[in-house]
């Protein structure tokens, strides 16, 4: 109660420019605005996504300086007005992509990209009144936001729209993964493939997405999960998520596709491309049975190139999407996902590789950029 209203001067993370490393400065953050929380971060880690925009990889993520960061969990410190399902203390989970209620994407089932705040790069300033929360310290110029939440910050404003309400009981540094990477991973397996128990499943990229996909594909009885990567040292962590058979296209004088055909004797019912790369894509939808195929796109793609995908082999039976947040609706399907965790459904310490203090950020960068981590937690 005695910051509620006031200014709050913190340790944030900024981002100055694409790719230098990010400058642990003073800022300071305003009180919430209408329909906006003030959030006391407390754990958070880094995803392909924070990395993308930390290396300027296209025009819209170029907005500097600012604040990155979207995987994370903490605690309400205040709230603005017209803020009734939460309050100060609360535990919480932001979500870079909201749920405003009203708008007919939130009002569709199956449809989870609300229609006022759904993930947007360009995004740099809050809804209500198209301005920055944070500041600089010293001459109290503006820093941008990203994602909606901007995690990377002891302290951030968010939409309302955007924060869950969590059980205390879960564990907050646990539940942080459940913003964006398992979330999005186990999303995609359920809510968008729906994978179906006895079918195959090919995972290309496993990373910390790809291996949540595999988790999603084990609990739904998936027969046979693969695993593609070209680092083997991936593979003991896939095995312990379900894969039963790796590929590692470095090591093979096959196309990946005509090894995963082999595999199942004619392609997986299911494909995931976690890799952000067009080659991989390509691989993906050339992987499935030409009669009941989907493949779901979840890298993140900086490549101007277009789809590798000729229209006519959609007539053969496949079909190709992309996945957002898992296809999860924030506030009304999270919930419950939470639950299960809470009830051992899933092996959420698999995906902690790391667990680091906040001022060593550019070392977690560093170490997601160099595949040689998962996540890496961050203690605020």
């Amino acid at each position: 109660m005695e910051t509620q209203g006031k200014v709050i001067t913190c340790r944030a993370a900024v981002a100055w420019g694409a790719g230098e490393p990010l400058v642990m400065e003073d800022v300071k953050v305003d009180p919430p605005q209408r329909l906006e929380v003030r959030l006391r971060i407390l754990f958070t880690s880094i995803c392909h996504t924070d990395l993308s925009a930390w290396k300027g990889e296209n025009e819209a993520q170029r907005a500097y300086p600012r604040i990155l960061g979207h995987e994370a969990a903490g605690i309400v410190e205040s709230v603005g007005e017209g803020v009734e399902e939460m309050k100060a203390g609360d535990h919480v989970l932001p979500i870079f992509t909201g749920e405003c209620g009203d708008c007919r994407v939130c009002k569709r089932d199956g449809a989870n990209l609300c229609e006022r705040f759904r993930v947007d790069p360009m995004k740099k300033v809050m809804v209500t009144d198209g301005k920055t929360r944070f500041f600089t310290s010293k001459d109290n110029k503006p820093i941008y936001h990203f994602l909606n939440t901007s995690t990377f910050s002891e302290y951030t404003v968010i939409d309302s729209a955007c924060v869950l309400k969590v059980d205390p009981l879960f564990p907050l540094e646990k539940i942080s993964l459940l913003s964006c990477g398992v979330s999005t991973g186990v999303g995609a397996a359920w809510n968008v493939a729906d994978i179906q128990p006895a079918s195959t499943v090919a995972i290309f990229g496993l990373g910390a997405v790809g291996l949540a996909v595999a988790e999603g594909a084990r609990a739904r009885g998936a027969s046979k999960i693969i695993g593609i990567d070209v680092n083997p040292d991936k593979f003991p962590l896939g095995r312990e998520a379900g894969i039963s058979e790796f590929i590692n296209p470095k090591e093979s004088d096959k196309a990946v596709h005509e090894r995963v055909w082999e595999i199942t004797e004619g392609g997986v019912e299911y494909s995931f491309e976690c890799a952000g790369s067009i080659e991989a894509l390509r691989e993906a939808f050339l992987s499935t049975n030409s009669g009941v195929g989907v493949t779901v796109l979840l890298g993140v793609h900086a490549s101007p190139q277009l789809l590798p995908i000729h229209p006519m082999e959609l007539f053969q039976g496949r079909s190709i999407t992309a996945s957002v947040f898992g296809g999860f609706k924030p506030k009304t399907q999270l919930p419950f996902f939470i639950t299960q965790c809470l009830q051992g459904l899933l092996n959420l310490d698999l995906f902690i590789s790391h667990q680091l203090p906040f001022h060593d950020i550019n070392k977690a960068m560093q170490l997601l950029h160099q595949g040689k981590a998962l996540r890496c937690l961050l203690r605020l």
